[in-house]
């Protein structure tokens, strides 16, 4: 599996350092020149390696770390994303309901990049913590996973544990997933909750 984080601002560089510690290759890109960031992402590590969006998005597996407004840019870089996993970092907190077709902000990501499995994750926690050492206090950070489609929430559970998280499944978006997904002007209830699993 390829992975990429399109998004290097604050999550994306927490992201980005997550799969640097685990010694997991990531591609980074946003719309500027990878030149212009290249530097900040030697700085996390080695496997950490500056592309284009066109480049970055040959990838299996999308973080989508941009701000929610931002996605349909995105997604307009392909036709068709059939056969990829879109992980969607995204909160789409303070925008009006009516915006969203009055759906779950991931099913609205679902929808805009179409024919990829979408998996809602990783988004729960600040970039501060979640650039952290998941291996605290004798155990693992809890990062919460939602999906309609239970092969990419397995995957992407994996790819969690490789990269030293806890992940806990939630679910399908529109039902579990809606603890991790921004309503308006309201917080999900698992927004922002640091929780450590223990074996």
């Amino acid at each position: 599996m390829t992975y990429a984080i399109i998004g290097f601002g604050k999550i994306g560089q927490a992201l980005a350092k997550a799969f640097a510690r685990s010694g997991i290759e990531v591609s980074v890109a946003t719309t500027r020149d990878p030149e212009s960031f290249a530097s900040e992402a030697a700085a996390i590590g080695p496997g950490i390696i500056p592309k284009t969006l066109t480049d970055a998005i040959k990838a299996d597996v999308i973080f989508l770390a941009v701000r929610f407004e931002a996605h349909a840019g995105v997604a307009k870089a392909l036709s068709d994303w059939k056969g990829k996993i879109i992980v969607d970092v995204t909160n789409a907190y303070g925008l009006p309901l009516e915006i969203l077709g009055e759906q779950p902000s991931a099913r609205v990501i679902a929808n805009a990049f179409a024919g990829a499995k979408v998996v809602k994750g990783f988004n729960h926690l600040v970039a501060g913590i979640l650039e952290q050492d998941p291996d605290i206090h004798g155990g693992k950070r809890v990062v919460f996973l939602a999906s309609d489609d239970e092969d990419a929430s397995r995957q992407i559970g994996t790819l969690a544990e490789n990269l030293g998280f806890a992940p806990i499944n939630l679910g399908r978006l529109s039902e579990g997933g809606l603890l991790v997904q921004a309503r308006g002007n309201k917080w999900g209830h698992l927004i922002f909750k640091d929780l450590v699993k223990f074996n």
